[in-house]
């Protein structure tokens, strides 16, 4: 169970952050193994190395990447008009996609509906 005040959305990004760091300057054992236990819940579609599991893209270097670039992943077609658009994958954005993907979606592309491939809210 998480701490009070630990929310999906903290503990996706958390996840993120864990997987990208998982073992940060100065953090300790406890904080390493945090990271690979919140990690488990996205290793289900996603991988850190370059290669894509079969759900989703590869995490290695999402931060600052161009939205539906990452190689050897099929994206819909919104994702690849965000990219296109000129999103960028930084902590914020990337925390309000994960809160509701299709919704940031909508508001990023200005549209009413939009195929994306993250069905999951975290």
């Amino acid at each position: 169970m998480a701490p009070a005040g630990f929310t999906l959305a903290k503990q996706w990004a958390a996840c993120v952050v864990g997987a990208l760091f998982l073992f940060p300057l100065g953090a300790g054992a406890a904080d390493a193994e945090r990271g690979k236990q919140l990690f488990e819940q996205c290793a289900a579609c996603h991988a850190l190395g370059g290669a894509p599991v079969d759900m989703g893209p590869s995490l290695k270097g999402v931060f600052g990447r161009t939205a539906g670039t990452a190689e050897k992943y099929t994206y819909s077609s919104d994702m690849k008009a965000a990219g296109q658009q000129g999103l960028k994958w930084d902590e914020a954005s990337l925390m309000e996609y994960l809160a509701d993907p299709a919704a940031y979606l909508k508001k990023y592309l200005k549209k009413e509906s939009v195929s994306n491939k993250m069905p999951n809210k975290f």
